[in-house]
């Protein structure tokens, strides 16, 4: 099983790392088979899985069930949990019991906090209490409402920079990783080079240590708004709207089920049971 210091053997060794979004057991499980890095159990799902608008409404106990949900697919891949909105802005006290509870409770294996200012001492108080921390930094969706809404972070000099010395705070704080979200490729370069610490984009160019994506959209599954730095991998959507049309059309003629999907028994004892109802 890979660890955090298997990452960052290999940002210094320059193998890319593969990282992807799983909300459940299925999909952990096939990303587990096709030798992904590490798995992100998202809040995400609030979007792709349960319907929300944004990743708000996301609770610690939802983020706990995909998580356990996740490790019971790939028990032995690395999983990062995102701590959802507002469980580590408050008192410290709640925050090491949240990011208890997505270990103990949810089997994760590190956890993942947005932003920087006041974050980056609760990234030092989380690893000093012994907990694995990615940070995540540039377009943060828990605080969309904050940066007016999902746009590119970074574009001019003053936020550019801002970025740069909140990436090395966040490293010195101990983080072992740091996701860099809708930012300028050459800057998200920049502070790839200046970490030690590998630095996962999404939306940041090749320039990254490596790459995530959410599961739904790198396959092409379900319906919506696409952003345009996700690659779609496969159309599993247009499978599905096929697989279910065939359905619904031999149920309807009673094509499905025929003979090799259903059950047989002995016509003697159906006739005395039933009295040859079944006939």
């Amino acid at each position: 099983m890979n660890n955090t210091a298997t990452f960052k053997r290999m940002k210094a060794n320059r193998e890319k790392i593969a990282m992807m979004t799983a909300y459940d057991a299925p999909g952990a499980s096939a990303l587990n088979n096709a030798g992904m890095d590490l798995v992100l159990v998202g809040d995400s799902a609030g979007m792709v899985v349960h319907g929300y608008s944004s990743t708000i409404p996301v609770t610690l106990d939802d983020m706990v069930l995909h998580t356990r949900a996740v490790k019971r697919g790939a028990p032995h891949l690395f999983t990062v949990s995102d701590m959802p909105f507002l469980t580590y802005n408050g008192d410290i006290t709640d925050t090491i019991q949240a990011a208890a509870k997505l270990m103990q409770t949810g089997g994760a294996d590190a956890v993942k906090v947005e932003g920087a200012g006041a974050t980056i001492e609760v990234i030092s108080r989380l690893v000093h209490a012994g907990v694995p921390v990615m940070a995540h930094l540039g377009l943060t969706p828990q605080s969309v409402g904050v940066i007016g809404g999902y746009k590119v972070q970074g574009k001019n000099e003053a936020e550019a920079q801002q970025l740069i010395e909140d990436a090395v705070a966040i490293e010195k704080a101990g983080a072992f990783a740091l996701v860099l979200e809708c930012v300028p490729y050459l800057l998200a370069g920049y502070i790839t080079s200046k970490l030690s610490i590998p630095v996962i984009g999404i939306g940041a160019g090749s320039e990254t240590d490596g790459q995530v994506l959410v599961y739904h959209d790198a396959l092409g599954i379900g319906e919506g708004f696409v952003p345009k730095f996700v690659k779609k991998y496969a159309e599993v959507q247009q499978e599905i709207d096929k697989a279910l049309l065939q359905y619904i059309k031999e149920v309807k003629s009673s094509v499905f089920p025929d003979s090799n999907h259903s059950f047989k028994m002995d016509e003697d004892l159906a006739d005395r049971l039933y009295g040859g109802m079944t006939k």
